[in-house]
């Protein structure tokens, strides 16, 4: 008997049948978790007060709490200069990093954490009021290594070397010491201007209501910004460190660069358009908890901005997001072909089962599989059966034409049909009664 021949019980077939089902149901839903699974990004942040982690930390457990498709991973790299390094060694896929630190070069913006001031200060009583009156000085640098960049573009515009000024990096812990030491004569710090970092200032100084530190302006802002473009000019607002006495006495000429949660230009837009729509969302529900998130705002969109923009991140700022029929216009289309592959395979299904859904055969399909029975017939009587119900069959046809049944088989076919099976019931009775008939195997 050959392999063609050969037909499944249908049980063992119900059992195949369920288990691809089974299988592509599996498939099916692990495709449509993994899709929805929320994507976890790694994201290096680093400075000295610890301050940075913390913030990103919140908005971390922010995501988690409202169910957005985006997680973070925050990662405390120390300091700002540590997350920049992580960044550009590939370690992160999103970093927390100012724009005058590092290695940028991979790097393509998605939020302003936060604006940077150089913030330049001389303790009560001093007599700098300048940068000229650093001549001879000792400035302590706050933050150390990261305030390198800042350091060489004060040293070249106004030639500190010549003027032998020094510059010392200090640990934050050893500001109020090198002050009252008198180890430096100004300090050198570079801080957002939200209160809890403007305390932080005043607190490495004793003041009262008569001593009030001095503010150094920077002159000379506008052409280092013109020379270094991760820095602009920018103007202290009267009062922004103390009150009364205001400190400034008026509005003081400075530098400032940005912090910026940059991505790796190899993250996809889509994810990255998901990342800046979460973080913008819940920045609104930290901003009653803490203050600071109100200073994250959207990067330049400029083309020819200092960070480049990711294209994620420029699609929300720029309204650019996609429309209905962008994003699911797919599926429109994909649903009517995903269906019609879905019936093809449940009609496979079916056939393969035996098993005929919608209908009955019809009269002449029956009369048509007789043809199989009367070549394999043995014996007389068996031909005899087969022609009973031959006469059936074209009995009950008649009797619905007769009644004016419009499924009843016309008779001209019906004979046509019939008279082929009289001439093979012939042929085998001949073969029959010469005895050449062959008993199939087992």
């Amino acid at each position: 008997m050959s392999m063609s021949s050969i037909k499944l019980p249908l049980w063992l077939r119900l059992v195949l049948i369920a288990g691809v089902a089974i299988l592509a149901s599996g498939a099916g839903l692990f495709a449509y978790r993994y899709y929805t699974h929320p994507v976890t990004l790694t994201v290096a942040v680093g400075s000295i007060d610890g301050e940075a982690a913390k913030a990103m930390s919140a908005i971390a457990s922010e995501l988690v709490s409202t169910n957005a498709p985006v997680r973070l991973k925050v990662i405390d790299s120390g300091t700002a200069l540590e997350a920049a390094n992580a960044f550009s060694a590939g370690k992160v896929d999103l970093a927390v990093v100012r724009g005058d630190v590092g290695d940028l070069s991979q790097a393509q913006a998605v939020v302003v954490v936060s604006h940077m001031v150089v913030l330049i200060i001389a303790p009560p009583g001093s007599t700098i009021d300048g940068m000229d009156n650093l001549k001879g000085r000792t400035v302590g640098v706050v933050g150390g290594a990261a305030n390198a960049k800042i350091v060489d573009a004060l040293t070249k515009e106004y030639d500190l070397t010549s003027a032998k000024v020094a510059f010392k990096n200090l640990a934050l812990t050893d500001v109020r010491q090198a002050i009252q030491s008198k180890q430096v004569s100004a300090l050198l710090v570079t801080i957002p201007l939200a209160e809890k970092y403007l305390s932080l200032v005043r607190g490495f100084f004793q003041l009262d209501h008569k001593k009030v530190p001095v503010l150094i302006p920077i002159e000379s802002a506008a052409a280092i910004a013109e020379a270094e473009r991760a820095f602009e000019s920018f103007d202290v607002p009267k009062g922004t460190l103390r009150g009364s006495p205001p400190v400034p006495e008026d509005d003081l000429t400075t530098l400032r660069t940005s912090l910026y949660l940059v991505a790796q230009k190899k993250l996809g837009t889509d994810l990255v358009t998901r990342l800046t729509q979460a973080i913008m969302t819940v920045r609104r529900n930290l901003l009653r908890e803490q203050p600071i998130f109100a200073q994250i705002t959207a990067p330049s969109t400029d083309q020819d901005a200092y960070l480049p923009l990711h294209p994620g991140a420029a699609a929300v700022y720029n309204s650019t997001t996609q429309s209905f029929m962008d994003e699911y216009g797919n599926w429109i289309y994909l649903t009517p072909m995903i269906l019609g592959g879905f019936a093809t395979v449940l009609a496979a299904a079916w056939k393969f089962l035996g098993i005929a859904p919608f209908a009955n055969d019809g009269p002449l399909d029956t009369l048509y599989a007789l043809v199989r029975r009367i070549r394999k017939a043995d014996t007389e009587a068996e031909l005899g059966t087969i022609e009973d119900e031959i006469d059936d069959i074209l009995k009950a046809q008649r009797a619905k034409a007769a009644a004016g049944d419009e499924d009843a088989v016309d008779a001209t076919t019906l004979n046509v049909a019939a008279h082929r099976l009289e001439n093979l019931i012939h042929d085998r009775r001949a073969i029959l009664a010469n005895g050449l008939a062959v008993t199939p195997s087992g």
